[in-house]
């Protein structure tokens, strides 16, 4: 039997996590500039939304920090929890974990670098700890496609639900003609 409730987010259990969209990495990912403004929607509609935003960096010193244009987006939205630098490849260090358990909220929707590797590790890892995953697959990348792919694959293996920007969006708003619906619909056109 098909949990439904395991297929859908709302406002009041989502929280939303970047891994690791950074100046030195994003260059070597396939379709980056993509990726980049469908992270920069997402984090405009939790925003928006009041969602939790949590926001990890993959060995800054080497990879740099947050790309400019989410780093400029994040440092004005109300909802940031944190941003937290980790060696492990998966987000699920003891300091993010304690940050999204705080929040309270079940369901994590995901964007990021590399698919394959962090975004990966950490969709299992939480999978694992009881949370259900929302991968934007809009929004994520690695340097090869066939990485990618096989980073979607691994992720819907352990549980996590593949979608995208826009069905994640429409999902939260639930309806339309609203003021909300007006002002972020408005992102995905």
């Amino acid at each position: 039997m098909i949990d439904f409730d395991a297929l859908a987010v709302n406002t009041n259990d989502t929280a939303l996590l970047i891994i690791d969209i950074q100046e030195k990495l994003a260059p070597a990912i396939v379709d980056q500039e993509s990726i980049i403004a469908k992270t920069a929607a997402m984090v405009q509609i939790a925003s928006a939304m009041e969602l939790p935003i949590l926001v990890t960096e993959q060995y800054p010193r080497g990879l740099g920090a947050t790309v400019p244009a989410l780093r400029e987006l994040l440092d004005q939205a109300p909802s940031v929890c944190g941003k937290f630098e980790k060696m492990a490849f998966s987000a699920c260090t003891s300091e993010v974990m304690d940050a999204l358990k705080a929040t309270g909220r079940r369901k994590v929707i995901i964007t990021g670098m590399e698919t394959h590797v962090c975004v990966f590790q950490t969709v299992r890892a939480l999978q694992a700890d009881g949370f259900q995953c929302f991968l934007a697959r809009d929004a994520v990348g690695s340097r090869t496609m066939a990485n990618r792919d096989n980073g979607f694959d691994l992720i819907k293996a352990c549980g996590g639900v593949i979608s995208n920007v826009e069905t994640l969006l429409f999902d939260l708003l639930q309806e339309a003609g609203t003021p909300l619906f007006k002002q972020l619909s408005k992102l995905i056109k």
